[in-house]
This record gives structure tokens, sequence and C-alpha cells, in this order.
């Protein structure tokens, strides 16, 4: 559905609680939210009997924790392994800390969960989470990767140019201005559609296209760097090193060729690594990045967080730059834990020295959030998506005019 507040694809919703005055108060507001066809269910068996007999999903279930026969988060596991793609928010007027726990619990389980809100539910709580979170999530969603792709496809794809890089906006928190932005790869084949990052980077990385591939998206990103500096657009422009390519101490040249044909300095490039990238060959691995380091390349360590060692990597190489995964940005002003580990994160990054970028930045509270403890740069869906190299000219205005809005969060 589409309807003049701006929520779409919301044409029904399924409400699970035993209480029937809560049942009530739900249904009221999805109905305000001109959300058409209202089903209501008693407890988590009644609600899987339910969604046995409806021709289709809703396009959305509200589920009560504390129920009798089956709770919530047993109704979560069922609905997991019947494997429902349907959006999720769970409700409850338990304590904050539970209920983020059942919502990482029903994600692990593959769960669409976009949220997680206080009893009783009102409009301004309900109608905002749809906005920001569920419209967020369908758009991102994107279609399903379940196909396996061939080597030889991805290597005529590459020989046509048929790759393409779209860049991700980089915005300073503090002024609300453009920074730079990260380079992603992006494949649109004939037949498949648009194949994820995800899908056909291991591929490259097994079948020994992962230099031609890196190589291709790193001149068309310097090309067009450089073609904003022509246009008086000084940016940054993040890149991505596959762990195959830190085995290769030819990459030091190969990076370095590249960045003077295209007549960029040294300190625009920021080589992203992660973790993982140096835990095949420490040695090797070192000696690459410090030779890269000494020729004037920023290195970013991304997905800061997620592995076992960050802080071990952090004393051994020279970063320039903390990049803080998504996983402890989104939805941080909602979670105290969250919080506590972005702030030691920001704190330790600012004692070091070195710079941070927070990735997965979708609301104003959590920009609001990252500013208040001193974080540098933000990427997200609060500010963009990845656009192509012709269209981020034509963004700017928009951000121009956001920036009031951006400073005053």
């Amino acid at each position: 559905m589409s309807s003049s507040n701006g929520l779409q694809t919301i044409d029904s919703v399924l409400i699970v609680d035993d209480s029937s005055v809560q049942r009530g108060i739900g249904a009221a507001l999805c109905r305000e939210l001109r959300i058409r066809k209202v089903h209501e269910a008693e407890n988590g068996l009644e609600a899987l009997a339910l969604l046995d007999k409806l021709p289709a999903p809703p396009a959305l279930l509200i589920i009560d924790l504390e129920m009798p026969a089956m709770d919530g988060s047993e109704l979560l596991s069922a609905l997991g392994s019947r494997g429902l793609r349907a959006p999720i928010i769970v409700a409850s007027s338990r304590e904050r800390a539970l209920m983020n726990s059942i919502q990482d619990m029903g994600t692990a389980l593959g769960l669409r969960i976009v949220g997680a809100l206080q009893k009783p539910l009102t409009l301004a709580s309900l109608g905002a989470l749809l906005q920001n979170k569920l419209h967020a999530a369908v758009e991102q969603k994107g279609p399903e990767q379940h196909q396996t792709i061939d080597p030889e496809a991805l290597r005529a794809a590459l020989t046509r140019g048929e790759i393409m890089v779209h860049y991700h906006p980089q915005v300073e928190i503090d002024t609300g201005r453009i920074r730079g932005v990260e380079a992603l790869a992006r494949w649109h084949d004939a037949q498949l559609g648009w194949i994820a990052p995800d899908v056909f980077i291991p591929v490259a990385e097994q079948h020994g296209l992962i230099r031609e591939l890196t190589l291709h998206v790193m001149d068309a990103a310097m090309r067009q760097t450089a073609i904003w500096t022509h246009h008086g657009l000084d940016l940054s422009i993040a890149i991505n090193l596959s762990p195959v390519l830190l085995e290769r101490g030819e990459l030091v040249q190969e990076i370095s060729e590249l960045q003077q044909q295209h007549g960029l300095r040294a300190e625009q490039i920021v080589l992203e690594v992660t973790e993982s990238s140096l835990l095949r060959d420490l040695a090797i691995a070192l000696g690459v990045l410090t030779r890269l380091r000494l020729r004037g390349f920023r290195l970013s360590l991304d997905d800061y967080g997620t592995g076992f060692s960050s802080m071990q990597q952090l004393a051994r190489i020279p970063f320039t730059e903390l990049k803080i995964d998504r996983t402890f940005v989104h939805g941080a002003h909602e979670r105290d834990s969250l919080q506590v580990i972005l702030r030691s994160a920001l704190e330790m990054a600012s004692q070091l020295g070195i710079e941070t970028v927070a990735e997965g930045v979708e609301c104003l509270q959590d920009w609001r959030l990252l500013r208040q403890y001193g974080c540098k740069l933000a990427q997200g869906w609060l500010l963009a998506k990845a656009m192509p190299g012709g269209e981020l000219e034509g963004w700017l205005p928009s951000l121009q005019r956001r920036r009031p809005e951006l400073q005053a969060a």
C-alpha cells in the first residue's frame, strides 16, 4: 500500500497478544496508519494455526512476548523454522535489555526483526518505527541470492566491463559536509539481475579473479575521484582490500601506479582491511600495509568490533582510521550496552589519534549519539544510498539543504 504518511508495502498485519485490550489498541493504531487488514491471535499456537489458514502471510507481525501456551520467544523460534520472511515487531512491557536479547535471537534465526516497542503501543512509536525502519528494511532487502555464480560468467563480466562501482557518501558529523566516499563493486547480469557482492566476491577470491576485480574497481574509483577533483570536489576514496591480496607484495606498486596515473594524492586513498585479512599470513600482510603507509596511503580497520583481536591489530598496524561496524551503530540510541561499546571504541580511537567512521547510520537519534561521543564521519541510509559516480554531484544540493537538520539533531 501507499499512504500520505509515507508508509508503503504494508497492507495487512497479524497482532499476537493474550490481552484483548492490548490487541484492540494495536488494531486501532494499525487502522489509523491505514493498514487495511488486521488479523488477531491470543497466543503463539493460535497465531501458527492462523498462518496456516491464510492464503498469504501478513505483511507485518506484531508479537507480544509474555503469553500463555506459547510465549513470544517460542513463537519466534517456530517462525524461524518455517522460514517466515515477513517483518516482525516485538512488543512487551518488560525491561529493554530482555527485549533486545529476544530481538537479537530472532535476527539470528533469520527473521526480519525490525524493532522492539514498549507497551502500551502508541501511534507515535508505532508510526515512527514503521516509517524509519520497516521502509528501509524493505528497500534494502533486494532479491534473494541463492544461485551459484559461474566463475567464467564473472570473468566475462570483468572482460566486458560490466562490474560497476557505486559510491557511498561519508559525511562529517560536526558540519554535515561530505568528506569522502566508499567505493563498492556492483554487478548487474542480464539473466540474473543484481548479484550481491557477498555472492560474487568470494567467487573471485576462490577462482583467481580477485586481483583483476580489485584493480578494476580501483581504476574506476580513482578515475571518478579525479573527475570530482577537477570539478573542485576534494574527496577521499575508500577501497576494500581482500585478504588474498595482502599476500602479494606486488600490490603496493600496482596501487601506487594507479594513484599516479590518475593524478591523485596518496592521502586521498583509504585502503580498508578487515581483521580477518590479517590472520592468513601476518608477516606478509604487515609488510604490505606498512609499505603502503610509507607511501602516504591511509589505512582503515574495517568492521571494527566483529572479531576477537581488533585491539591487538590496532597496536600492530599503523591504521589512520577506525571503521565501526553497523552492528554497534544501528539502533545504539535504544540500547545501553551498544552505547557503552560505541563510546569506548570512539574514546580509544581519539586517544590513539585516528579518525573514526560509523557505518549503518539510519536515524537522527544515532547520528546525535555519534556526535555526542565524538565520532568524526558517518555513512548510512540516513544520508544516502550508494550511488553511481555521475549522481553524486546532483545529490550534494540535497545534503546542503539537510545540513541545518543534521547540525540541530
